[in-house]
């Protein structure tokens, strides 16, 4: 597609000059005399027809036309510093910006992340943690880890781990209160995340429970919360497996029932478009399905 775009120094010049409300804060920014800032913008208005600025004496503002346009040079010349950054780090072999679900980050990628480093000494990760929907708008990462098997526009994803959800508490309050089936749990604290609303509704459906009264609720907003809870012994919640098998692993938390072991959704890691076929990026993706088997 031939695209008709304006000079780079022209735009570079107008959104410092607007941002900054002056064109001598633009020059001194740029590195550029007052006068080139002048003819830069200009040259820009000529090309495009329209007067971006109001200007009265050496005092400049915006006009209603430059401040419709501002807001897209913004997001592109950001845009295309980001895409520069990212391709200078990945050319140097040395840096992936990972973004994951706060719970995953917590109990199942960081005990991990030592066998990746291992395997390539020389990378640097960047981990960020979101709940946040992602789009092709707001990709600041190489790769987003998220629930589920959604087909996100503008990326490539793929599952790579599946979960199973039981009933888990600390040894103390099992201790203090038996859990030796279903029925029990009318007795304890059952502990909820917000962000997985109808997990226990899910599981007591399975058990043949579905109307079981517990002898409280507590809700949190996020459910690494509620399992830190669990651990705390503030009650009882549904753990993940095998997102908490170290916390089971280790002690931390129990599982006093057998089962039902209801199957939710998993994670994916979702890419770019741009940056499908990156060595990088895939040699991430495929240790994430080696970790996750």
């Amino acid at each position: 597609m031939n695209r008709r775009l304006p000079p780079l120094n022209a735009l570079k010049a107008f959104e410092s000059a607007a941002r900054q409300g002056s064109f001598t804060a633009a020059a001194e920014a740029l590195y550029v005399t007052h006068g080139a800032i002048s003819r830069q913008i200009q040259q820009l208005e000529d090309w495009l027809g329209v007067s971006l600025f109001e200007r009265h004496g050496r005092r400049v503002r915006l006009s209603a036309a430059g401040q419709a346009y501002l807001p897209a040079i913004q997001t592109a010349l950001d845009g295309i510093a980001s895409a520069t950054e990212k391709l200078q780090a990945r050319q140097q072999g040395k840096r992936l910006n990972i973004n994951v679900t706060p719970t995953l980050a917590m109990h199942w990628l960081l005990p991990r992340l030592t066998r990746f480093q291992l395997r390539y000494p020389g990378v640097e990760l960047r981990l960020a943690t979101s709940d946040a929907s992602i789009n092709n708008q707001n990709a600041d990462f190489d790769i987003a880890i998220r629930r589920g098997k959604d087909h996100w526009h503008g990326f490539v994803s793929h599952a790579f781990l599946t979960e199973r959800e039981i009933p888990v508490c600390s040894p103390a309050l099992l201790e203090r209160l038996p859990i030796r089936q279903a029925a029990d749990l009318a007795l304890h604290t059952l502990l909820h995340s917000e962000t997985r609303p109808v997990a226990w509704a899910r599981w007591l459906a399975a058990a043949g429970m579905p109307g079981l009264q517990s002898a409280a609720d507590q809700h949190f907003d996020h459910y690494y919360l509620a399992l830190q809870a669990a651990v705390d012994g503030l009650g009882v919640t549904l753990g993940a497996l095998p997102v908490i098998e170290s916390e089971l692993a280790s002690g931390k938390l129990v599982a006093p029932l057998a089962g039902p072991e209801i199957a939710v959704r998993g994670y994916s890691w979702a890419v770019p478009q741009s940056l499908v076929g990156d060595e990088l990026v895939t040699a991430f993706c495929q240790w994430l399905e080696e970790e996750g088997q």
